[in-house]
């Protein structure tokens, strides 16, 4: 069942008005059609039934929007003696008109008609009952055409709201969907990283026998560290996802790049790095983030596809010119591509992409080469 918006103020008070102005007129119309009365005192009975029911019009003209069709009849029911009861008549039948109900809007409108045409006979009129008549069915045809004004114009806001709150569910979803994506970036580089460490920390194990008892001990513990830094970061990537906020932590920038050669030389991987990287003090923090995970991701991938495989890091820029990430190392021709290949240089493109620069990985005489530009304003 359809549920009408609520009205303000305004239209409530204006309702009510127009309800009104046959009560305020009563007077005058009951003065002119004395000589239908006998006597004073009856004149007197009946201007004040018709009043009274006129009143009693208006107070069930506030239930008319829970009962429409109910209020509406009884209403109209009231105007076969009641001149006052016409305005409440007419308004609680606009208000049914509204609903769109025909099986209810038809026979409230053929009984209101012929109320007020019944009316003029109980007064003995003939020729009062018919210009009644035709009022009647005038009147109630521009009531009519009116409440279906009305109800297109609130059909019309409705489907406007509607639109508009589809259109703003729609912005949220597409405002999480591009954090959460953010966050899976975020963890899929942390994880990468440390895993990729583990993995080559577990082959050296597996696989190299010349290992004596104290490098095997750092070895282990070298495994446990990352092990233990990873569930680290796997939380704090996770707390960050169950509070559904912006990305906290882990969030290293430019400045930590010492530390990741340093923890990745210190796992096995040889890395070369060449940073000319002119005025870095100056570099925004956002874009010295980016830059941090595409090195990580870069070594990463180094690892994963060419193990054991000498990496070079190059960085340069200054402000206004721009930051360039240059990594390469030997590219097997028949490197294996595991579980996620690939993957993490398609959120490398993402991540470049929404920073506004511009990646690039090929294959050049036998070199995997990674270069990325990143946006530095002077």
């Amino acid at each position: 069942m359809h549920h009408p918006p609520p009205l303000d103020r305004l239209g409530i008070a204006l309702r009510y008005l127009a309800a009104m102005l046959p009560l305020l007129l009563a007077g005058l119309i009951l003065t002119l059609m004395a000589g239908f009365v006998p006597s004073s005192q009856d004149k007197i009975l009946y201007g004040t039934a018709d009043i009274a029911l006129g009143v009693v019009g208006l107070v069930l003209m506030w239930w008319r929007r829970r009962w429409p069709w109910q209020v509406a009849l009884v209403v109209s029911l009231f105007t076969v003696v009641s001149l006052s009861a016409v305005g409440p008549a007419l308004v609680c039948y606009g208000s049914l008109v509204t609903h769109r109900r025909w099986r209810w809007t038809v026979p409230v409108g053929v009984s209101l008609a012929l109320a007020v045409t019944g009316s003029a006979l109980w007064l003995g009129s003939l020729k009062l009952a018919e210009f009644y008549g035709l009022a009647a069915i005038s009147v109630l045809t521009g009531v009519t055409f009116a409440g279906l004004y009305v109800r297109g114009r609130r059909d019309l806001a409705a489907a406007r709201r509607e639109a508009e709150q589809a259109a703003q569910w729609q912005r949220v979803e597409q405002a999480q969907l591009s954090e959460r994506l953010k966050i899976a970036q975020e963890m899929h580089d942390v994880l990468a990283h440390r895993i990729s460490l583990l993995a080559m920390l577990a082959g050296g194990l597996a696989y190299r026998t010349d290992l004596s008892a104290e490098q095997t001990r750092e070895t282990a513990r070298a495994i446990q560290e990352n092990a233990h830094q990873s569930l680290t970061e796997l939380r704090a990537v996770l707390g960050t996802l169950r509070r559904d906020g912006g990305l906290e932590a882990p969030q290293p920038t430019l400045a930590q790049l010492d530390e990741l050669f340093e923890e990745v030389r210190a796992a096995g991987q040889r890395v070369e790095v060449d940073d000319t990287i002119d005025g870095r003090e100056l570099l925004p923090t956002q874009t010295g983030r980016h830059a941090y995970r595409i090195v990580q991701e870069a070594l990463t991938n180094a690892r994963k596809h060419a193990p054991g495989s000498h990496v070079r890091a190059e960085l340069g820029g200054r402000p206004g010119e721009g930051l360039r990430i240059r990594v390469t190392n030997p590219a097997p021709p028949s490197a294996p591509v595991g579980p996620g290949g690939r993957l993490g240089l398609v959120g490398l493109a993402e991540r470049t992409r929404m920073a506004g620069g511009t990646i690039t990985h090929s294959v050049r005489d036998g070199l995997f080469v990674l270069d990325a530009r990143l946006p530095w304003k002077a």
